[in-house]
């Protein structure tokens, strides 16, 4: 790996950080909280990244998504996110798919044999074919939850998706509802333990610079750490 990973391996030691190099990670959405995500799991070394996302970055996405930059508008968030990962890490092994995540797309994802998957998809549809069919697989993954219309992200954390009930996070509310139709209980989530803001009339959420590559980097935490900890 050389030197460039010298103060992990200080940390964690050359064991762990052996583990992440051969681990195999797929981030599905490198949006605000996707593509933060990938950033950290990028840096940590992890030797198979999967990328997926049918979006193209716009300028509303420069507040708050670190991927977005005044060149990367209009062209796709998949393609960029590649070049991202191995313009910090050139030996790691990248696939990246421009496409929207549904039954006929999915068959490269699980060709892949990820060791976990982050789920930072907005569509809700998406989010529970992910979940279900990681389910039915044996596939660890972890799922996020609403990061917009917050000020605060003091309050994130990862936990079962029944752990949410109460955090009055609209996302999380349909996706307990569904996942439970679906004989789906435990499922590891990202969360915040405050309510959302309100704002009456307005479908897109309201975000701000720090609130979802917080909430990208939380989700990076737990991966790794299960990761090292699958493998030490």
């Amino acid at each position: 790996m050389g030197d460039w990973v010298a103060r992990q391996t200080r940390l964690i030691g050359e064991k762990a950080t052996a583990a992440l190099v051969s681990s195999r990670v797929a981030v599905i959405g490198v949006g605000g909280v996707g593509g933060a995500a990938l950033e950290a799991i990028a840096r940590a070394g992890v030797g198979s990244i999967f990328i997926m996302d049918f979006d193209r970055f716009d300028e509303t996405n420069l507040n708050r998504q670190i991927l977005a930059t005044r060149d990367a508008i209009g062209r796709p968030k998949s393609e960029v996110a590649c070049e991202r990962v191995l313009s910090i890490n050139p030996e790691a092994r990248v696939t990246a798919y421009n496409e929207k995540l549904c039954e006929e797309t999915a068959e490269p994802l699980f060709d892949f044999k990820p060791d976990f998957v982050i789920d930072a998809i907005d569509m809700v549809s998406s989010k529970l074919f992910l979940i279900e069919t990681c389910a039915k697989n044996g596939v660890p993954i972890v799922s996020s939850m609403g990061t917009g219309n917050r000020t605060e992200c003091e309050g994130f954390t990862v936990g079962e998706i029944e752990d949410t009930a109460g955090c009055g996070c609209p996302l999380a509310r349909v996706m307990r509802r569904e996942l439970k139709k679906r004989g789906i209980e435990k499922v590891p989530v990202l969360y915040g333990k405050n309510a959302p803001l309100a704002f009456e009339g307005e479908r897109s959420p309201a975000s701000i610079s720090y609130v979802p590559p917080v909430a990208g980097y939380t989700i990076a935490s737990f991966v790794l750490r299960k990761l090292i900890e699958a493998n030490t």
